[in-house]
């Protein structure tokens, strides 16, 4: 590939070999389970790389069964929540600069208060949504 790309349009996977394959465009939720078919031979060792604005809170919380995702705060304040057992949650405060890590399993959704920007890099395999 030699043209640039929008990363908040075209997510890259790093797939095994050290290989780099950009993405078709994001279209939303559904796009997820056609990433895993696209994805399936490098198992959960492949990462989605992807760039996503935020003005609202999720709508949604998710979850990545085959291994840790981390997510970069790049531009303003996002608070992630995660589910811990007996009905708890822990929540990460992220600003510009910091990250934090979803550990594999874990169901997790964000808030924000405001715009903000994330960049995510995430064992995409398998992922899991819901209704939150």
């Amino acid at each position: 590939m030699t043209e640039p790309r929008s990363l908040k349009t075209f997510p890259v996977h790093l797939g095994l070999g050290a290989s780099a394959a950009p993405q078709p465009e994001f279209t939303g939720l559904d796009w997820y389970e056609a990433y895993s078919a696209r994805t399936a031979d490098d198992g959960k060792e492949g990462r989605l790389v992807a760039l996503h604005d935020f003005s609202e809170s999720w709508t949604s919380w998710e979850m990545h069964p085959e291994g840790d995702e981390v997510v970069i705060c790049i531009s303003g304040r996002i608070t992630l929540i995660q589910e811990c057992e007996g009905d708890q949650q822990n929540t990460i405060a992220l600003e510009a600069g910091d990250y934090a890590i979803n550990a594999a399993g874990i169901w997790h959704t964000a808030d924000t208060d405001g715009p903000a920007s994330a960049l995510f890099i995430t064992a995409g395999a398998g992922t899991c949504h819901r209704p939150r």
